[in-house]
């Protein structure tokens, strides 16, 4: 079963709150893999899902790092945060040797890895800027779908 849901967010603010509460639902092994122009928000919403885990340290794009993992907060599931955009192929990402199953990891420009990551896993979808923006989120399998289940219900 995959599940999909829309969401308009009209302002920075709007998206960090979808994103906690995207954040909310997640569980170890949980992935979500973030779609956007530059600019779209994909940080922005990372924010919010870290916030939504607990997690009180401040979320920037690990766009020069490629990753950051952020120590567990409230839910005692630390945060994978990933910037796949400088990532040149599948063999660059399996090298780098991601612990996907013992995080919550949300992946940045993740299409470009889409091979190397579980085939169940959220994917979103951002388009417009701060003040008009749609977020489309995209189950494709059971942990995704709960994902899925668990944001339409809090909304």
């Amino acid at each position: 079963m995959s599940d999909q849901l829309t969401i308009a967010s009209d302002s920075p603010l709007r998206t960090r709150e979808i994103g906690s509460i995207i954040g909310a639902a997640l569980t170890r092994g949980d992935v979500v893999v973030l779609s956007g122009e530059l600019g779209a928000g994909k940080t922005t919403l990372t924010q919010g899902i870290a916030r939504g885990l607990g997690i009180v340290d401040h979320v920037t794009s690990p766009t020069f790092v490629v990753a950051r993992e952020m120590p567990p907060g409230g839910l005692g599931i630390p945060l994978l945060h990933v910037d796949a955009y400088r990532i040149a192929s599948i063999q660059e990402w399996d090298d780098l040797d991601m612990d996907l199953d013992g995080n919550a990891s949300v992946v940045e420009w993740g299409e470009q890895v889409a091979d190397g990551l579980p085939s169940d896993r959220v994917t979103v979808q951002l388009h417009g800027s701060d003040d008009s923006r749609e977020i489309s989120l995209k189950a494709t399998g059971p942990r995704s779908d709960r994902v899925l289940a668990a944001v339409r219900e809090a909304l």
